[in-house]
């Protein structure tokens, strides 16, 4: 079972909670006073009954009405000193809670981004979403009221059942008679609570994802017509989610009427056998008024019971939840990550050695995605990397920047293994353009200067115009015009050219580019080309392509064929040469057969495709 849908572990809501430690400890001073001020206030309303005693069998009993103004007096003054405590508990929990909940989310962020790409790929948003919001919101509400008052109402009932047996101990045996039961229903309810309130606020996180998911794709939901499909399929999460929450309802309840008919039951047992007890002459009624008072203000502690381990138990789940997610292991650093320098027999340029690589969770006797790739890229050099859909283009790209580790075998930039250089530095060093451009919801300027720290404005307009992105002076604000969420305020051939200029505008040593052309019309392409010829005799770098056009930008070409490099040679070379790679070439509706010439429906070879006859300066390394 995924890590993000995990049953509730064997172990008590208590244990779960005190993870949190961490997090409370340095606000442990005012959460502790917070919590003294509250027993404070709470034991002060136990003074009531016995203020009323004094009352009844003091002025009372002798027909004193100045006396009973003071008792009256006395009563107003505990009063307000208890509401002052209270909100003086309320003042010291507030502010340090907010930072307690704010420490956590970033820190659950700041995690987040240094977590592996693979843990990504396997973990919807929605569910690291909930996480972040509703389960951190209740962590905070536990922080501020149940885990107080759990001491609170501890402590306040400890001490009114000691005032109630020090008052009349048969009577107060009676009110105790139903401790074994409850601690019995407790127990029962609190196992039963965990399962439906784990799923419960698993149950928020796929209803998260799916409104998401509807709000980033509302473009296909509205093109295809599919907003009934959407709505039926939020609709049977919601009702997922309101069984669940209704199952919570009625443990809830459940627990609720016990904790509260019991000790009803007690408190009506100790009423009728007190008043025989009075009329019998071996009880005051003064003593039977505070007796029964000092019972009904321990009713809210008694009954809070069920309402405090729900909220507990919830806290704990929430714990978890959140817990689940940092403790999955960051990206690991080699033991010689911490030293550079170039590696021994190494060369220089990007070199593949012997690189395997499959997905972390695939089986182990599965076929790897990549299988042993060789492959060197001299100083300077652009290579083209073409292959069919699915053969491993843009993984084997992914593994540059180390957005996955190779299984086995090793790569080198410069003679240096990435994998002895801190990440750090290796994205400095390496800088990418996928296939799919992510913009941000920041301005253009941002987006783009994302891809090299510290360069500024002229760094920021040589990339634009690289990538041929001039069209962003003539957006509302020029360069400081908000793009939107994921871009979309723009057309794909922007974004792709916006995502492009990020790329190139450190002047990386190290440049990979996962078929960056794809979304752009003919005549930009042509321009777009032609600007970033120039970026490419400045570095190293592999380019995803699929089109002749973007091909012809390279100096040599890799094919890659069933997750292994099976040809390398320049264009002309293998259009002449390799059937498969005439027909990626040729756009020919039918994979290649023995004979290594494609002909088109057309009736044209591939020595007619176009760039076979490209100047010979083209083709050659630099």
């Amino acid at each position: 079972m995924p890590e993000e849908h995990a049953e509730p572990k064997d172990r008590s809501a208590a244990r779960s909670l005190v993870r949190l430690w961490p997090y409370v400890k340095p606000v442990r001073t005012r959460l502790s006073g917070a919590a003294l001020i509250a027993v404070v206030a709470s034991c002060l309303g136990l003074v009531i009954p016995l203020v009323l005693k004094w009352i009844v069998d003091g002025p009372v009993a002798h027909h004193d009405p100045g006396g009973v103004w003071l008792g009256a007096l006395y009563l107003l003054l505990l009063g307000i000193a208890e509401a002052v405590l209270f909100g003086m508990r309320r003042w010291l929990v507030a502010r340090p809670l907010a930072g307690v909940e704010a420490s956590m989310r970033a820190d659950l962020y700041r995690h987040l981004q240094r977590l592996p790409v693979a843990f990504h790929d396997r973990w919807s948003s929605g569910q690291l979403l909930s996480r972040g919001t509703t389960d951190l919101m209740l962590l905070r509400m536990f922080l501020a009221f149940p885990l107080t008052f759990l001491l609170v109402n501890s402590t306040t009932i400890l001490i009114g059942f000691v005032i109630l047996l020090a008052q009349e101990w048969t009577l107060g045996l009676v009110l105790l008679a139903p401790v074994v039961p409850l601690m019995i229903v407790c127990s029962v309810f609190e196992t039963k609570y965990a399962v439906v309130a784990r799923r419960a606020q698993d149950q928020v996180g796929d209803l998260t994802t799916v409104v998401e998911e509807s709000v980033l794709g509302i473009r296909i939901v509205k093109g295809f017509g599919r907003h009934r499909s959407q709505a039926l399929a939020f609709r049977a999460l919601s009702q997922q989610l309101r069984t669940t929450e209704l199952g919570k309802a009625r443990l809830l309840a459940g627990i609720w009427a016990l904790i509260t008919t019991i000790p009803e039951l007690a408190i009506g047992a100790a009423l009728v056998l007190g008043t025989i007890e009075v009329a019998d002459g071996g009880l005051s009624a003064g003593t039977l008024v505070a007796f029964l008072s000092t019972a009904l203000a321990l009713r809210w502690p008694v009954e809070s019971i069920g309402f405090l381990l729900a909220m507990s138990q919830e806290s704990a789940t929430a714990t978890e939840r959140f817990f689940e997610v940092m403790d999955v292991a960051e990206e690991q650093e080699t033991a010689g990550e911490a030293t550079s320098g170039v590696s021994p027999g190494g060369s220089g340029g990007m070199v593949f050695e012997g690189v395997v690589f499959r997905y972390p969770d695939a089986d182990a006797d599965s076929a790897p995605v990549l299988a042993r790739i060789d492959l060197r890229i001299r100083p300077g050099e652009t290579m083209a990397l073409v292959g069919a859909t699915g053969s491993g283009k843009t993984t084997l790209t992914a593994l540059v920047p180390r957005l996955h580790d190779a299984t086995s075998g090793r790569i080198t930039l410069d003679g240096e293994d990435i994998t002895a250089m801190p990440r750090e530095r290796l994205r400095e060093l390496v800088s990418v353009a996928f296939e799919e451009p992510t913009l941000f919801s920041a301005s253009v300027g941002e987006n783009v200067l994302m891809g090299a720290e510290g360069a500024g404005e002229e760094e920021l307009r040589r990339a634009l115009s690289v990538a041929q992105a001039d069209f962003v002076h003539d957006l509302p604000h020029g360069i400081d015009t908000q793009v939107g969420e994921q871009g979309l305020s723009l057309s794909g051939g922007q974004r792709q050219r916006l995502a492009l200029a990020r790329a190139v505008v450190g002047r990386p040593r190290f440049l990979v580019l996962d078929d960056p052309l794809s979304a752009l019309d003919v005549h930009t392409e042509t321009l777009v080309e032609a600007a970033l010829r120039r970026v490419l005799q400045e570095t190293t770098a592999v380019v995803v392509a699929h089109r002749p056009s973007t091909v012809m930008l390279a100096d040599r070409v890799a094919l890659l064929s069933e997750g292994r490099i099976s040809a390398v040679g320049t264009h002309q070379e293998l259009l002449r040469g390799n059937a498969e790679y005439a027909w990626l070439m040729s756009g020919a509706g039918s994979p290649p057969g023995e004979d290594p010439v494609v002909v088109h429906p057309s009736g044209t070879t591939a020595d007619d495709l176009p760039g076979t006859h490209a100047p010979a300066e083209e083709s050659s390394t630099r």
